[in-house]
């Protein structure tokens, strides 16, 4: 049985706990979308999958949506190891055009574009292969690339511009760079 010296104490205790406490704060809307906040000039577009008893169908692009208005002109896929990092990336001449068949993505982006509203911010955009969604990453966007699932990532890259193996448009930050204020820990990459 308890003292009321120990409930008084336990009492103390909890409330100590729920004053150091912070509480989640809400992260979809009423229809269950996401709410947090995009760095300027980003957008995502949920997928449309069409699911039967034989599998599945899932529309990945289609210019008729009118969701980014560079033509489509250049694709390819990428994969990433579980638990691995790509990154730090920025492009000077094009946007990148995410979209994840398989596995579970982190993109984490930092912009540091002087006139941008999310100067110095940094976002967090989580993609799956079963939540099918197109994500754009605009010019002059830090971006890294980390795979949170347990088997490799599988990612469709529709870049606005064709790849120049002459002059790639790619520049690059250790994952580690004071430059960013974010952590991947002890992940791995380059």
């Amino acid at each position: 049985m308890t003292t009321e010296t120990e409930r008084a104490e336990r009492e103390r205790i909890l409330a100590a706990m729920l004053e150091a406490s912070v509480q989640d704060q809400r992260t979809v809307d009423d229809n269950r979308r996401s709410i947090a906040p995009l760095l300027d000039g980003m957008s995502v577009r949920e997928g449309i999958r069409h699911d039967d008893d034989r599998g599945s169908v899932t529309e990945i692009y289609d210019p008729r949506w009118n969701w980014h208005p560079d033509p489509l002109v250049f694709s390819y896929v990428f994969t990433i190891r579980p638990g691995l990092v790509k990154g730090w990336g920025l492009h000077k001449l094009h946007e990148d055009r995410y979209f994840v068949i398989s596995g579970e993505l982190e993109l984490v982006l930092y912009d540091p574009r002087p006139d941008s509203s999310t100067f110095g911010k940094i976002c967090k955009v989580y993609l799956s292969g079963t939540r099918p969604r197109l994500v754009n990453v605009p010019k002059f966007v830090w971006h890294a690339d980390r795979n949170i699932g347990t088997t490799d990532v599988v990612v469709v890259n529709f870049p606005t511009i064709q790849y120049d193996h002459s002059k790639p448009d790619k520049y690059r930050l250790p994952l580690d760079t004071d430059l960013i204020p974010h952590s991947f820990g002890d992940a791995r990459g380059w």
